[in-house]
């Protein structure tokens, strides 16, 4: 899951300090301090602009324009936070920092603490002339956090900030009828039609499809379990949830599997070493008697899961550090890039990590991409059970079993048919042309059963000459590193004349994206409102076959429609 970007971000500040994951101390985990704050900090005190553009750009920045603009939510009550500076020195604000975690006797008995939550904002992709740049670039990505990060935000009353709104994450929340591959790792779709919206304008859909891996066939897992049992956790019964959505897992799991378990409040410690799959009553009993306690020390879980994960390494397995957190750290280590090497070496060694993310008050989304995006895994977040059942039922194959490695993209647009382009999300999953053959360059990780989509808007010349463009897929095998190069040819003829004959599911997953780009404030989406969405889900889509989870989003659509209009 790399291929993630940290534009304009430096650790000047701290040093490099070689670390062994023997013999550890307690105390030398705790000079690591604020690295792990530093992962959704050091953005937020550093600042950069993206170039202006002419007027297909409006004044958005590009992802590569290393436009560092981020923007943190400000806590309620005016609470001041403490803060780790890039030079190591403790300083406070009441714009950027981690609360300390409440003791478990500090809660209010509504359970509501000071209100902040940590996005960073990567930008809005522009429009790019064919003529100057007719390549986009970029990395796979099966994160759908974003999505139901914003659903928590509507469902509890109030609209997300901009800063958590992913277009591509909310695109890729939602099934997709591609084809399945019939010999490859992936196979390729695409459909193009003129918007909704933009008279004059088109939207491109390429999917990509990875092959499915039934249940049975999946390779024995070795999964450790870290979770966050801090103070933070006891707010709306985070740990409730976190206890819930692992025993689904463990359900899943056989005699062929293992399970260990490391927990972490003020101190880290090993609570269950690896057992078998097949003793779930042992397994459950060490979850259920969990109870919040204590401050974040998620340093020291970190190295604890992994330490135990490397000791009980299963060859031709899944090997998979587990994180359930809300994402608050305020106590450990104190430098930000031991614990992403430290996250990248054992990811060299075979060992992946999900993070999973729980609650919303205090909660750090850049903490948590940044890690699971460092240690080649998925980040998603838990909000309900029946989302936990997604991720641990409908998506298991996906979600444990990776059938692609360094997963990237590039779409070379005809000069001749397209006058322009934008790709709409992936902000931070751009790479550089030059790099889509460079096999050293680390990209996505993709898992058995997931798609991937990837909505563009085109301005197409009035004269089409054959092609649209060619869509190429570059990808190595994770079992023997052997690099696979596919494509597929986007022609002309594919061009539909009217938004309403394209597929029903493309016309649906365009209302996802433009939803998306409203919440992000778009310049691209500006002449539209969640009232022209909605009208399209309520009249337009007759003819879908609607999910659970299709019928959700057309929900949130009028909730957010109430809480704009307020």
């Amino acid at each position: 899951m790399s291929g993630f970007k940290m534009s304009g971000f430096k650790m000047t500040g701290f040093k490099m300090a070689g670390f062994k994951m023997t013999g550890f101390t307690r105390s030398s985990a705790r000079r690591w301090g604020a690295g792990l704050l530093a992962l959704g900090l050091a953005a937020g005190m550093l600042s950069g602009c993206g170039n202006s553009s002419d007027k297909s750009s409006a004044g958005v920045s590009s992802a590569a324009d290393a436009s560092v603009n981020v923007k943190f939510s400000e806590p309620i009550n005016g609470a001041t936070e403490n803060v780790i500076s890039l030079d190591g020195k403790a300083d406070t604000t009441r714009n950027y920092g981690m609360q300390t975690s409440p003791q478990p006797d500090e809660y209010r008995e509504e359970g509501r603490q000071n209100q902040s939550a940590y996005f960073k904002d990567y930008g809005i992709n522009p429009f790019n002339d064919t003529g100057n740049k007719p390549l986009s670039t970029f990395s796979l990505d099966v994160d759908t956090a974003s999505y139901t990060i914003a659903r928590k935000y509507i469902e509890s009353g109030s609209l997300p900030p901009k800063e958590a709104i992913r277009p591509e994450e909310f695109v890729n929340y939602f099934r997709r009828d591609y084809p399945l591959p019939a010999k490859d790792t992936f196979s390729i779709y695409t459909e193009l039609a003129p918007s909704a919206f933009n008279r004059g304008y088109h939207i491109l859909e390429v999917g990509v499809q990875g092959k499915n891996v039934a249940a049975s066939n999946i390779k024995p897992s070795a999964l450790t379990f870290v979770i966050d049992v801090s103070g933070s956790m006891g707010i709306d019964n985070r740990l409730g949830l976190v206890k819930k959505s692992l025993n689904i897992l463990v359900g899943q799991m056989g005699e062929s599997d293992k399970i260990g378990i490391v927990v972490y409040g003020t101190n880290g410690r090993k609570l269950l070493e690896p057992t078998s799959g097949e003793d779930k009553d042992r397994i459950l009993s060490a979850i259920d008697r969990l109870e919040p306690e204590g401050s974040t020390n998620a340093a020291e879980g970190l190295i604890l899961g992994y330490d135990m994960a490397y000791r009980n390494y299963k060859k031709d397995g899944n090997n998979r550090i587990i994180l359930c957190t809300d994402g608050v750290a305020n106590q450990g280590i104190t430098g930000a890039e031991d614990i992403l090497k430290m996250v990248e070496d054992y990811k060299a060694k075979g060992i992946t990590l999900t993070t999973l993310g729980f609650g919303m008050d205090n909660f750090n989304d850049i903490f948590l991409e940044t890690l699971a995006d460092k240690g080649d895994g998925n980040y998603a977040y838990i909000d309900t059970v029946e989302e936990a059942k997604k991720v641990f039922i409908d998506q298991l194959a996906g979600t444990l079993e990776v059938i692609a490695k360094d997963a990237k993209a590039q779409i070379e647009f005809d000069k001749g048919s397209v006058e322009s382009y934008r790709l709409i999300g992936y902000e931070n999953r751009a790479l550089e042309d030059k790099d889509f053959r460079n096999n050293t360059v680390d990209a996505g990780e993709v898992g058995a059963g997931h798609a991937v989509t990837a909505l563009y808007e085109l301005k197409l010349k009035n004269s089409l000459e054959g092609r649209i463009g060619v869509v190429k897929l570059r990808y190595k095998s994770p079992d023997t590193g052997k690099v696979t190069e596919i494509s597929k040819t986007i022609d002309s003829a594919q061009v539909k004349d009217s938004f309403y004959n394209a597929t029903p599911r493309f016309r649906f997953i365009s209302m996802v994206a433009q939803f998306a780009e409203i919440l992000k404030g778009s310049p691209w989406a500006s002449n539209t409102s969640l009232e022209d969405v909605n009208d399209i889900l309520e009249h337009d889509l007759k003819d879908l076959n609607w999910s659970k989870e299709d019928t959700g989003f057309a929900g949130l659509v009028r909730s957010a429609m109430e809480l704009k209009a307020r």
